[in-house]
């Protein structure tokens, strides 16, 4: 049987955690956000630097979005899908509109719960689109799509696969960045290519532009759809509105969660509508697609990235962000676009050891590979907070926090 401890507070120290272990023992409880800051359950301050993973993009407790829900829970919360509400005509009207702006192209939207659901959705309709016997997806390694079981499959970290062989087929992994391996792993039961625009679980990781435009020249010679994962890169965390727009592509698929529904659950894939029409009733569903509580969230945090330019706040900020830390003589370089960011401390550092540190002193970021730091901030980060960020940042580094051994 595993356990671990469980820090809730100082009074209940080494209390057995309730949740499963799936991502190790709590190092924080957090009980209130505001913007940028969280505190703890001891009152302790703290920058949020991470975001949720680029989840809370519009800030803690922003007052539009907690209007919106709290609006919306008093009037109508769900219904079966055997109708619609106008909460979600809306928001799948706002969000169609958003992507025809990006693509030039009309679609249509599925609504759902998380990332990984928007993937699995995208998985399927790539099958139905291809036909029996055209099937396989490819994706790169690094890559990261999600934790169900076809999400998982397309997601090229074999170590995640390890622990749920046999995993399901139809999936095939070739070097991200590399279009001749892609091409070479092309055949006629291919009908899809997955990628991420930035691999953010992968290392924080920029496709270069015209890799991506290769890949849709690929995709058009073949008959193949292009899916872009945009869920931790949409909703302008990379200064454009989807990280897809940097190089000029247009996919038939789009994936998206995190930032849409800034804290709220909730996710979508979008097609266009010629291949929305491969799904005929029956196909796909969720008992919890376009809840109205989470669509009115969806809309209000497109009306509110709207109204404040979100994409040119985060090129903007990310590009201070970036000079800022440029200039910390620990630094070996910085990676990302936009507000998704990554410090390379170099070879030997440990980067866990940074953000333990920084956590302690009351920074979050994470240590998304072993020798780089993930940042994340909020769209609406204040030139004060990128500031103090950076000055913990470097008094941990001058400290040798984590320098090469």
């Amino acid at each position: 049987m595993t356990s671990h401890a469980f820090d809730t507070s100082a009074a209940g120290r080494a209390a057995v955690c309730p949740f499963m272990p799936v991502f190790g023992p709590p190092q924080v409880m957090f009980v209130r956000g505001e913007g940028t800051e969280l505190w703890d359950v001891d009152g302790k301050r703290y920058l949020d630097f991470l975001c949720g993973l680029a989840v809370t993009s519009l800030g803690h407790s922003n007052p539009a979005v907690t209007r919106a829900i709290t609006e919306q829970a008093g009037r109508l919360l769900h219904v079966s899908n055997f109708f619609t509400n106008d909460a979600a005509t809306a928001a799948a009207v706002a969000l169609r509109d958003l992507l025809t702006e990006a693509t030039g192209d009309v679609g249509q939207v599925f609504f759902c719960n998380s990332g990984a659901e928007a993937n699995e959705a995208a998985l399927k309709l790539a099958r139905k689109f291809g036909g029996r016997g055209r099937h396989v997806v490819i994706s790169a390694y690094g890559s990261f799509h999600g934790r169900t079981l076809a999400a998982l499959a397309a997601t090229g970290q074999p170590a995640k696969h390890e622990p749920f062989f046999p995993m399901p087929d139809g999936f095939r992994h070739v070097a991200y960045g590399d279009l001749a391996a892609l091409e070479a792993a092309i055949d006629p039961s291919v009908s899809a290519v997955i990628i991420e625009t930035v691999q953010g679980e992968g290392g924080v990781v920029p496709a270069d532009p015209e890799y991506l435009r290769g890949i849709r020249r690929v995709c058009d010679e073949r008959g193949m759809l292009l899916i872009l994962d945009e869920v931790q890169t949409g909703f302008a965390r990379t200064g454009r509105w989807f990280g897809f727009q940097h190089a000029g592509v247009r996919p038939d698929v789009v994936t998206m969660a995190k930032a849409m529904g800034n804290g709220f659950p909730v996710g979508a894939v979008w097609a266009r509508t010629d291949v929305a029409a491969a799904f005929q009733p029956g196909d796909h569903g969720s008992t919890y697609s376009g809840t109205a509580i989470a669509t009115a969230v969806v809309r209000t945090v497109i009306e509110e990235m709207r109204r404040l330019d979100a994409p040119a706040l985060a090129e903007t900020k990310g590009a201070s962000l970036r000079a800022k830390l440029e200039a910390i003589p620990q630094v070996r370089s910085v990676r990302g676009q936009g507000l998704l960011l990554a410090a390379e401390l170099g070879d030997g550092a440990d980067a866990k050891a940074v953000y333990t540190e920084l956590l302690a002193r009351g920074l979050v970021t994470n240590a998304v590979t072993a020798t780089a730091l993930r940042l994340a901030p909020p769209i609406t980060v204040s030139g004060a907070e990128i500031d103090e960020a950076v000055a913990l940042i470097a008094d941990v580094l001058a400290a040798g926090i984590g320098g090469p051994a």
